[in-house]
């Protein structure tokens, strides 16, 4: 059986760090929660899951993973630090890991923050 290969992998990530936020936000684990998941509707992907879990105690933290059809977006809070990062990574040429990105930025309201982008797609068949 011979396969076909037409096209490429369109592989978009985005991630960052995330400065000074508001320790009350990083300690919201619902609240994170509902902020990823608005992250996966507006960046058009697809849930297939959502995980989330506190660590280290009050001055801990929260992470989120939603694991979507077009691979993960993914929030990692230290209230002790006041710091977060976010990691959105998408596959196909539908989704957009920017939106995602921004808007969990502006949700969480931090002083400062960085933001890169890393193209991981496929060579061009």
């Amino acid at each position: 059986m011979e396969v076909k290969v037409v096209g490429q992998v369109v592989g978009k990530h985005v991630y960052g760090n995330l400065y000074e936020c508001d320790v009350g936000v990083l300690s919201d684990e619902e609240f994170l929660r509902r902020i990823v998941l608005e992250a996966v509707k507006l960046s058009r992907c697809t849930l297939h899951e959502l995980k989330s879990w506190k660590f280290g105690g009050g001055m801990g933290g929260v992470s989120v993973i939603a694991l979507v059809t077009e691979s993960h977006i993914a929030l990692h809070t230290w209230v002790e630090y006041r710091y977060a990062t976010v990691d959105v990574y998408t596959c196909g040429r539908n989704s957009d890991p920017h939106v995602a990105f921004d808007y969990i930025v502006s949700q969480l309201k931090p002083k400062e923050y960085t933001k890169y982008y890393t193209d991981r797609s496929s060579r061009p068949k």
